[in-house]
């Protein structure tokens, strides 16, 4: 089997817990704002990798990675689910820890069969939630919110464990009623072990201009990070004002 891969980093430390080998698949339906690789929304152009190809690099460099292990991100890992799940099944096999970074965007309630394969082998999942409010979260990435937050339920059921990604963008997402809401979303879910709350940057306006497109938020300055560690406070105040009612 192989995947439509666009890049892979072979020293992550962002990416998951301690150092990473991440694989960046090329797809994603998702079409955010600020995304800074909008290279990897179409598969076009993807270097096509066998799972074996990609556990050889990694064992190349095996003991940096000894308190890490595997991360698949995007573009939007779960349009290659199958891929993932095989990769990630081979990952177990072999004792390496396993890591998704995802939007969610793919996930079907009422049709979870690949969905519980995949999670057997998967040990976190790294979710990105852009926007907490469902009109507003349309206006940002094109793509309905509600399958998103059916995909974070879901992991909690599982008991799978949970990171939140939460970009602020100044006048979009660091509304202080967006976030309290967003964090009583997240203060209802028991197998959240980390929240990152992420400044908006502008370090993809280049590669936009390079690839001919129109950058989409022209002119919104970048996120002063106290300003985001403003907003994670905020968000954390939700989740503790969940728990305590609850």
């Amino acid at each position: 089997m192989k995947g439509k891969i666009h890049s892979i980093e072979s020293f992550g430390s962002v990416d998951g817990p301690g150092i990473r080998f991440v694989v960046f698949t090329k797809g994603c339906p998702m079409r955010c704002k600020y995304c800074h690789n909008p290279d990897t929304w179409s598969m076009e152009g993807a270097d096509e990798m066998s799972i074996d190809e990609i556990l050889e690099q990694y064992n190349k460099n095996k003991p940096f990675y000894r308190s890490g292990g595997i991360t698949v991100s995007g573009g939007e890992p779960l349009m290659q689910i199958d891929f993932v799940t095989e990769l990630f099944r081979r990952c177990k096999e072999e004792g390496i820890h396993t890591c998704l970074d995802t939007s969610g965007i793919t996930f079907t309630p009422n049709n979870t069969e690949k969905f519980d394969e995949l999670v057997k082998y998967t040990d976190l999942v790294m979710l990105d939630i852009k926007h907490i409010d469902p009109n507003e979260h349309m206006e940002l990435t094109s793509q309905k919110l509600d399958n998103i937050l059916e995909f974070a339920k879901y992991l909690d059921e599982k008991d799978v464990d949970l990171w939140i990604r939460h970009v602020v963008v100044p006048g979009i997402t660091d509304k202080e009623e967006y976030l309290h809401k967003l964090g009583l979303f997240i203060g209802s879910l028991e197998n959240v072990k980390a929240l990152d709350v992420l400044p908006y940057h502008t370090m993809g306006v280049n590669k936009y201009k390079a690839l001919g497109m129109e950058y989409p938020l022209e002119g919104v300055a970048p996120m002063d990070k106290q300003k985001a560690a403003e907003c994670k406070k905020i968000i954390l105040q939700g989740i503790r004002e969940y728990r305590r009612h609850n």
